[in-house]
């Protein structure tokens, strides 16, 4: 078959590079699949367009337009799917790795495009924590809030995951407002180039928002900003280099790595041979070793298990390795493909040279070519340790293969200490039932790493395993793993935008981030907001309420009513015991639901349903005898659908003194 030639996207227009093709060869057969350049191209100009053209246009939208965005691209690519799928195996990848590559990549678009629409605001500034008060009187209030960077994001990714490792950069992203730039690795550009035409044919990306550079990045860091943000995966040998330029520290370009580390993997002192997490461990070591060959920055690269049951271990791990079959990823036989390149190969041999030092090989030969000399396979290997403590290349190298260390460890101590020495790590896991153990991990060695999976007979069934990165969660680590963080939710959307605190007078703050804020001007209601559609409820629309009586009556009729007999509602003597009431109280839900008795319109309307309350506090204790009062206000809203939004209100109850006796959100759906 005859090579492709790669073409950068830049400025709107697919453009080749003017000479200097790189050979991009197959990890199967070495035959080449591909030409990539990228000169010629105008680095600078490329800056220009997505900060002057593709900024403005994306960040013209709202989070829920964002996040539609998202969805419509993970459509088109699943539409396409089987097109990557069958590009990935020439990067030696199997159709179960190409699948955590490709779906893997297209699910974290979905779990993002689904946050955007639930967790962010419909609108373009995003609220960090509450309001906190800078005076006496309320006047002038404080408000953290984040907004876009007005730059560029610049991802470099590694070879291993040329698919998800641009989706899950891209997702929060373009979440956050922000045009990129990908530099996908040379050795697999050819599938993130045809994701990218994907993509980019799905007709919903704004001019300037995607921009593709399938060669060498020229002087494009000479031009970065302060506004701009560096999206690094590989290894930490590139990070430094790239993170020591003059003007990423001139300029104070904001840096996120995340960096290949050696990963550990911990069996509890807790399990024997005979126990569920004994043989969850040795299949957890055992896949992570040959899923993606083990070019994955979260495999296992060192496994450890009790003095007392290493030499069992070993055993089922070399038994299970030795049913890997090895082969042509096409074949559905094959359990384990190739390694990326052949020159990846040289590389992962000469790694496992130093590491065996500290230890014998106990299964595979790294020297041998399994398949055929051409492509780039290799057989599992595992490395045996005896002495950790006295080692130093197995806390210190890795070879990004199918290869692993197994240690030993005689006391449960002793393991923390073993597992820190890898100086930081993306992920650590813990095969043990003793949730003591658990708790000394966290503590003893939490801060060593960005994740730690528990896995035992309770959690195995819907664990993820040790190596998958999930949206929900943070992916990244300290130390060795490079001290950034990927993902984590809408944590990873906020790297990719600025925090700002602001100060001012409600009326100010509340006008900059379209929500009422206690104190602002509030417009009487003079029709009962429940009367109003979505879009005629703005916000600081206020209902006050008259007074209502609570008697001793009410208490007792509530109480025998719900069943709620508690002695601080019923026993008037135990009740004046109470420090905190000195006598006989209401109910907090009896005060919620006179509340509700004295704002809601009964008749039907615009309000669709009710259908929870947030950050509910009941403030001030209600006597008998006391009266309470409401003040409904619109809160926030956000648009769900084209024909209902979600309206948030707040909710202020008073007693006769005009103190706060409860405080909450409620929530209801209102049709538009």
């Amino acid at each position: 078959m005859k090579p492709i030639t790669l073409q950068n996207y830049a400025e709107g227009h697919w453009v080749a590079g003017s000479g200097g093709l790189a050979e991009l060869r197959s990890a199967i057969d070495g035959d080449v699949v591909a030409l990539t350049s990228s000169q010629g191209l105008d680095f600078a100009a490329m800056l220009k367009h997505a900060r002057s053209v593709g900024a403005s246009k994306l960040q013209a939208m709202t989070f829920h337009d964002r996040a539609k965005m998202l969805k419509a691209l993970a459509d088109a690519l699943t539409a396409h799917k089987e097109e990557l799928y069958e590009l990935s195996y020439n990067t030696g990848a199997t159709k179960a790795d190409a699948w955590i590559d490709i779906d893997g990549g297209i699910g974290t678009f979905a779990v993002y495009q689904g946050k955007g629409r639930r967790e962010l605001p419909n609108d373009r500034i995003l609220i960090d924590g509450n309001v906190e008060a800078l005076s006496r009187n309320g006047t002038f209030q404080g408000l953290h809030v984040y907004t876009s960077l007005q730059g560029v994001a610049v991802h470099i990714n590694a070879f291993n995951f040329p698919v998800w490792g641009m989706l899950e950069k891209l997702a929060v992203t373009f979440l956050a407002g922000v045009p990129a730039i990908v530099k996908p690795a040379s050795a697999t550009a050819y599938l993130t180039e045809a994701a990218v035409r994907i993509m980019l044919g799905a007709n919903v990306l704004p001019p300037g928002t995607l921009q593709l550079i399938v060669g060498g990045v020229g002087d494009l860091f000479d031009h970065l900003t302060s506004q701009d943000v560096v999206s690094f995966t590989g290894s930490a040998q590139t990070a430094a280099k790239l993170k020591s330029h003059p003007v990423v520290q001139r300029e104070s370009v904001r840096f996120v790595a995340e960096q290949d580390s050696l990963n550990a993997s911990v069996l509890g002192p807790d399990a024997t041979p005979d126990s569920p997490e004994f043989d969850l461990f040795i299949k957890e070591v055992t896949k992570e070793m040959t899923v993606k060959a083990g070019q994955k920055c979260t495999a296992i690269r060192r496994a450890f298990a009790p003095a007392s049951v290493i030499d069992v271990a070993q055993e089922a791990i070399t038994a299970r390795l030795a049913k890997i079959t090895i082969g042509d990823p096409r074949d559905e036989a094959t359990r384990m493909g190739a390694l990326v390149s052949t020159s990846q190969r040289e590389d992962v041999r000469a790694k496992i040279a130093e590491i065996a030092r500290d230890g014998a090989i106990v299964y595979g030969d790294p020297n041998a070519s399994p398949v055929n000399e051409k492509g780039a396979f290799i057989s599992p290997v595992l490395i045996r340790c005896d002495a950790p403590f006295e080692a130093g290349a197995v806390h210190e190298v890795e070879a990004f293969g199918p290869v692993a260390t197994l240690m030993p460890y005689a006391q449960r101590n002793e393991v923390f200490d073993l597992v820190n020495r890898g100086k930081g790590s993306l992920v650590m896991s813990v095969f043990s039932y003793d949730t003591t153990f658990a708790q000394d991990v966290v503590l003893d060695s939490g801060s060593f790493h960005g994740r730690i999976a528990f896995i035992d007979r309770d959690s195995a069934k819907e664990s993820t395993g040790h190596g998958a990165p999930m949206p929900h969660m943070i992916h990244g680590g300290p130390g060795r793993a490079g001290g950034g963080e990927e993902m984590g939710g809408i944590r990873g959307v906020t790297h990719y935008m600025q925090r700002t605190a602001l100060q001012g007078h409600p009326r100010t703050l509340a006008a900059i981030v379209n929500r009422y804020i206690a104190g602002m001007p509030t417009e009487n209601a003079e029709q009962h907001p429940f009367r109003r559609k979505f879009h005629d409820l703005p916000i600081g629309y206020q209902l006050k309420t008259k007074a209502r009586e609570i008697t001793l009556e009410d208490i007792e009729h509530f109480a025998h009513f719900t069943g709620d007999t508690f002695y601080a509602h019923m026993d008037e003597q135990a009740a004046k015991a109470n420090p905190l009431f000195g006598g006989r109280v209401a109910h907090g839900y009896l005060i919620l639901a006179f509340a509700a008795g004295l704002f809601v319109d009964p008749d039907p309307g615009p309000v669709l349903a009710n259908y929870g309350l947030d950050n509910l506090r009941f403030v001030k204790p209600v006597k008998p005898g006391d009266t309470v009062e409401v003040a409904l206000t619109v809160k926030d809203k956000t648009l769900r659908r084209p024909d209902q939004g979600e309206v948030r209100w707040d909710v202020v109850v008073t007693n006769r003194d005009g103190d706060t006796v409860a405080a909450y959100d409620l929530l209801t759906m209102n049709a538009a």
